[in-house]
Order: C-alpha cells, then structure tokens, then sequence
C-alpha cells in the first residue's frame, strides 16, 4: 500500500471510529436524521457500532477490503437521508445549505471509500 493510500485509509478510519463513538456520547445529535418510522435509539446506537467496526476495519490489513466496501456500502445506504433532509424545511442538518453542502459530500466519501479498496496485483 502506497503511503497516500495508507495516510487516507487512516484518516477515514478515524472519521468513522469518532464517528460511531460520538453516536453512543451524543444520541440526541442524530435523532432528527433517524426517519421515525425506525426505532430511534436501536438505530442510532446500531449505526454507531457499524461506523466504528468500519474504521477498526480499515486499520486492520486483513479486514481492509471488506472494512472499505462495507464504508461504501453505508455510505450509499445513507444517501437517501441525505436527499430527504435536503427536502425539509427544517434539516436535520441544521440549515439549507449544511443539506446541500452534505449531499455531495456524500459522493466524495463513497470515492474516497472506493479509493481505500485494496487492488489486486
């Protein structure tokens, strides 16, 4: 693994492990993102614990590939509340433009999570 490679692989990993644990230290924080038809904490605490095995995942060499295509996986899971909260009148978010500035973002960390997948060689 290159070094760039491997500086970015730490990097997302760490964006996911804070993540995850700020999932279980601030609950309330996502509860405007979690639709309502789904059960709010299960949910909530569900969502942090993956986001946090995608990162120790990534850090592990042996879990790697499958920790990068189990991060892309979620993040298109995510995608639709993505779109929703740019739909509402009051987003999750915060404001309009937060939605709107997420929603590409999205796509940058779905690349990004591709670009972390171990190559073949």
């Amino acid at each position: 693994m290159n070094t760039l490679r491997l500086v970015l692989t730490w990097i997302f990993a760490l964006i996911l492990i804070i993540a995850g644990i700020n999932h279980m230290i601030h609950p309330a924080m996502y509860a405007s993102m979690i639709p309502d038809f789904l059960p709010l904490n299960p949910v909530n605490y569900f969502t942090g614990v993956i986001e946090a095995a995608l990162g120790i995942g990534l850090l592990l060499p042996v879990s790697r590939r499958a920790a990068a295509i189990g991060t892309i996986l979620l993040m298109i899971f995510f995608l639709p509340f993505h779109l929703a909260d740019v739909l509402r009148d009051d987003p999750a978010i915060g404001s309009k433009l937060l939605a709107w500035i997420r929603l590409p973002l999205q796509f940058v960390l779905i690349y990004w999570a591709w670009f972390l997948v171990p190559r073949a060689k």
